[in-house]
């Protein structure tokens, strides 16, 4: 069942696209900034989760206790790269900003690579069961499993996050409308550090299940952030649930084109489809699927 196999590792990889491009559409909702360096930051969380675990010993147990560390690590560095980088920015223009960003993922890939070097390492195979999980009569590896689990409940988690907790009620107040938001007591600054930290949260969680599905590599790893901008184009910039619909849209063609198209043409429709398709959405919807339309009047 070539179809079900295709949808199945379709939705691993959309889910993957969803959570990376999080960080894209919370950055860009709160501060209007569109953050190009989250390829690197995936890259660098999914790094530091395997050095940490190569430190302890190894097991399950060990493995989450490398991803709670890389995740606090991920939101020191958040908190970092925002009070370092982008506040003393505020108040220039944007072009500055975003050329800020390609700086710093210019930067972060420079220290991967420095760091790690260019070959490919993925995760270590004993941290789940081995074999397969058979769905309709397709045998599906645990690991796309595992990495489909860890996206979802990332997916869920941020969700509820933004729904139901102070903070991230706060984080859409100001996306909405930053000086009222600064009236009533919410801090701006305060906001801008949680959405940079929340974003290398998501990629640090994005760059764990690359490495379980095919490895971290400091030249190529980085290139999945781009890879992710018609994810976010296509549900919404400023849109939370387009970048997770988006995601497993953009996830499920990519694959299918890959199946199928691929064949016809002589390759390469798996990497372009989703910005063909992407194309197509913004000629019928400029601000995405999910995104606001904003309306100025003279």
């Amino acid at each position: 069942m070539v179809i079900i196999e295709t949808l199945i590792y379709g939705l691993v990889v959309g889910a993957v696209y969803g959570v990376v491009a999080l960080g894209f559409a919370l950055i860009y909702k709160s501060s209007a900034v569109l953050n190009l360096a989250q390829g690197s930051l995936l890259m660098l969380g999914g790094f530091i989760t395997l050095s940490l675990y190569e430190l302890l010993p190894e097991g399950v147990v060990f493995f989450m206790i490398a991803v709670l560390l890389s995740l606090v690590i991920a939101t020191m560095m958040g908190y970092g790269i925002e009070y370092l980088a982008l506040r003393p920015l505020i108040g220039e223009p944007l072009i500055s900003v975003i050329m800020m960003t390609i700086g710093l993922n210019v930067l972060l890939h420079g220290i991967g690579y420095a760091i790690w070097g260019s070959g490919n390492f993925p995760y270590p195979e004993n941290i789940m069961p081995g074999g397969f999980l058979t769905i309709a009569g397709t045998p599906i590896s645990y690991k796309y499993v595992f990495s489909l689990v860890i996206a979802v409940i990332a997916l869920v988690l941020f969700t509820l996050f933004f729904q139901f907790t102070r903070s991230g009620i706060a984080m859409r107040a100001t996306a909405d409308d930053q000086l009222a938001s600064q009236s009533l007591g919410i801090s701006a600054k305060r906001i801008f550090g949680d959405a940079w930290a929340i974003a290398c949260i998501a990629a640090t969680l994005g760059g764990i299940v690359i490495g379980f599905l095919i490895g971290l590599n400091s030249y190529n790893t980085p290139l999945l952030g781009f890879k992710v901008l018609p994810v976010v184009l296509l549900g919404g910039l400023d849109s939370i649930p387009g970048a997770i619909i988006g995601g497993l849209i953009v996830g499920v063609t990519e694959n299918l084109a890959g199946a199928y198209l691929d064949p016809l043409v002589g390759g390469g429709m798996k990497d372009l489809f989703p910005y063909i398709l992407t194309m197509i959405i913004l000629m019928v919807k400029p601000y995405g699927l999910f995104g606001w339309v904003r309306i100025e009047r003279i």
